[in-house]
């Protein structure tokens, strides 16, 4: 789920639209982010968003 929330946050998507996509909760897909931010030792979504698409994740 990590990859496509990382994914999803690459193709420009807020946090509302993937959990709607996801049928998640914002909450859950805010979980998701905040690991990943950790993970990677980024700081905020724009770092992610500029990972996902250095690395080809977007969608």
């Amino acid at each position: 789920r990590e990859y496509t929330v990382l994914c999803m946050i690459g193709a420009g998507k807020p946090v509302s639209q993937i959990a709607r996509d996801l049928t998640l909760s914002v909450k859950t897909v805010s979980t998701y982010r905040n690991r990943i931010l950790q993970k990677l030792n980024m700081k905020n979504t724009a770092e992610l968003t500029h990972y996902a698409i250095r690395h080809r994740l977007s969608e």
